[in-house]
């Protein structure tokens, strides 16, 4: 039974305010001493980055299609173990889900899997007593759908709230907070959204505390801690990295790993001198890239990673100029290379040493950014030539859900093995010869996607491994200690 009191953070629409009111939250609860687990709807990256830099914990994410509905209570379980609070923001408006899937993965199915109340954050700046109607047909829309609270955002002044406040007495819901315009926290953003926190930590520091400090002024934030302990318990065991390795499955497992936050962070307790290097033969060391450039990774990889045996070490390919010593694994996750194509280039000691790697046969997982960075160059600027591919940014955006099928034989999966995965880049790749493709889409659309080469899995899909935790396995066994 999980009974940690937790809040959805919702609205009518994306650009509503739902990230603003979500990470000013987390860090304004968190600033009271709470334990805070922050988590986010779908498979978005950046959120969580602000997410945890709100909460000192690692951002999680909860996406039912990328890994079932079944999945959503463990792995909130898992994420929110021994905290006092959780914090869930939405994605898109509250009903918007998969295209063409009804609710699947949208917010309200989320807070139903998770028996949780919601809270909507209405942009009231162009209307009054309209908000009540607004917020009476979300409330009404589903009644398995506990709306529990309002939060006013983009308030033009205080007769503006005043007259808000009025009209939404009629609704029964009650107003639990009210933004002002004037006083909007932004953070800045780019071709694919916000910027990473890791690109702008000082600045982000910055942010999330004028957030906390904005919410704090606006919120009634004892009324929305009540409603947060009004959520029932929820029957759900907590996922675990290692029960889900062991039996080849994801859902259900027993109890959380330990130093789960740790290794999320790519932060192994090793080197944060809490443990010797005791063993560390005995595993084969996975390099993980991170960074500026690769800042794109789900927590859950890294502690599959572990579970599986690796030895997991991050390292920074815009600075580091080897891998990690005794490498016999690479994942290079999604990122911005296309930002820092110049430095990735300059550094090519790095490249000439991963190019060595994968030519060695030794498993390499790469996904979005990690294609990139594998191909012979992207806008002009060599990369490590892994791939014959080249690649270029473009004007067109590639967004959304895919459901593929592994067309070859790979150190992730056997050919055959069917996933789900999400795409989301403003890159074209311009294939050459000599690789297998790494995926057949069959929905929305039918194609086949990525490289299969030697040890090298290489993809524009992202997937989430918690719903497949036989990648790290098969991949982790595939790595010569």
């Amino acid at each position: 039974m999980v009974n940690v009191p937790r809040l959805v953070i919702a609205a009518p629409s994306s650009g509503s305010g739902k990230t603003t009111v979500a990470t000013g939250l987390m860090a304004a609860f968190a600033e009271r001493g709470l334990r805070v687990s922050p988590h986010k709807v779908g498979p978005d990256y950046i959120d969580p980055g602000y997410h945890a830099l709100a909460c000192g914990r690692v951002g999680r994410n909860l996406d039912a299609y990328l890994c079932g509905a079944e999945s959503v209570a463990p792995l909130f379980a898992h994420g929110a173990a021994g905290c006092d609070l959780a914090v869930v923001e939405g994605v898109m408006g509250l009903y918007d889900g998969a295209s063409g899937q009804g609710e699947l993965a949208s917010t309200a199915h989320v807070a139903k899997l998770l028996r949780a109340p919601v809270v909507l954050v209405v942009d009231a700046s162009s209307q009054s007593r309209s908000v009540a109607a607004l917020v009476h047909g979300f409330a009404s829309w589903d009644p398995e759908v506990r709306v529990g609270g309002v939060i006013l955002n983009k308030v033009g002044s205080a007769r503006h709230e005043e007259l808000l406040r009025e009209a939404l007495d009629e609704s029964g819901v009650p107003v639990l907070g009210a933004l002002a315009r004037v006083r909007q926290v932004r953070a800045p953003s780019r071709h694919l959204g916000l910027v990473p926190v890791v690109e702008r930590r000082g600045e982000a520091v910055e942010s999330v505390r004028a957030l906390a400090e904005q919410v704090r002024g606006g919120c009634d934030l004892e009324g929305l801690l009540a409603l947060a302990r009004s959520a029932p318990g929820l029957e759900s065991a907590a996922w675990d990295a290692g029960a889900a390795v062991a039996c080849g499955g994801s859902f259900p497992s027993p109890a959380p790993s330990r130093n789960r936050d740790s290794v999320a962070l790519g932060r192994p307790d090793r080197l944060n001198g809490s443990s010797s290097n005791a063993g560390r033969a005995e595993k084969p060391l996975v390099a993980l890239a991170s960074g500026a450039a690769f800042s794109f990774a789900y927590a859950e990889h890294s502690e599959l990673l572990s579970a599986a045996g690796a030895d997991v070490v991050p390292f920074d390919p815009l600075h580091d100029e080897q891998l990690p010593d005794g490498t016999s694994g690479l994942v290079i996750g999604g990122g911005f290379p296309e930002v820092y194509a110049p430095e990735l280039s300059a550094n090519e000691p790095l490249r000439k040493a991963v190019a060595e790697l994968a030519l060695s046969g030794a498993p390499v997982a790469a996904e979005c950014a990690g294609l990139l960075y594998l191909g012979r160059e992207l806008d002009g600027k060599p990369m490590c030539g892994v791939l014959d591919a080249s690649a270029r940014m473009s004007e067109r955006l590639t967004l959304g859900y895919r459901e593929a099928v592994a067309v070859s034989d790979s150190v992730l999966g056997a050919a055959g093995t069917r996933m789900r995965g999400h795409e989301f880049h403003r890159t074209v790749v311009e294939p050459g010869a000599g690789a297998a493709p790494a995926w057949g889409f069959t929905a929305p659309e039918r194609r086949v996607e990525g490289f299969v080469q030697q040890g090298v899995h290489a993809s524009y899909l992202h997937t989430h491994w918690a719903a497949e935790p036989r990648f790290a396995r098969r991949f982790v066994e595939r790595c010569t200690p």
